[in-house]
């Protein structure tokens, strides 16, 4: 309960954190599985929460999807919550990029592919990023 206090967690995370302190596997799912019946533990609450939180820092979807999928959230639910963000994708990498560099797009190929990499690792595709190039 501390920990779900601080904020919403996924049922892999959770769990994950337990093990460490030590605690059995069954001990752990028990309480979990009560925490889920309760409705204090939900992975789609958490889904949503950390989807909208990841978009406010400036994150692009490939970089979102990978860290829900770490956190052992299933790639439906995923694609539910990122498809309401599907709109301001191409708008949230250029404000990145403007962020980060500046207006104007640069000339030389050695600044554009560093610019590509930085955005490229903030989790847009190679295609939306050389798209914001052309």
């Amino acid at each position: 309960m501390d920990l779900l206090s601080r904020r919403e967690h996924s049922y892999k995370e959770l769990f994950d954190k337990l093990r460490l302190r030590n605690f059995e596997a069954d001990d752990i799912s028990s309480a979990l599985d009560k925490l889920l019946s309760e409705n204090l533990l939900n992975d789609e609450r958490f889904t949503e929460s950390y989807v909208h939180y990841r978009v406010q820092k400036g994150f692009g979807p490939l970089r979102i999807k990978n860290e829900l999928s770490e956190k052992g959230i299933d790639g439906e639910l995923v694609q539910s919550q990122m498809e309401i963000y599907d709109s301001i994708w191409s708008e949230l990498m250029q404000k990145q990029r403007i962020k980060k560099f500046g207006a104007e797009i640069p000339e030389d190929y050695k600044e554009k592919m560093k610019q590509a990499r930085f955005l490229q690792n903030r989790g847009f595709s190679p295609e939306s990023v050389m798209r914001l190039f052309r």
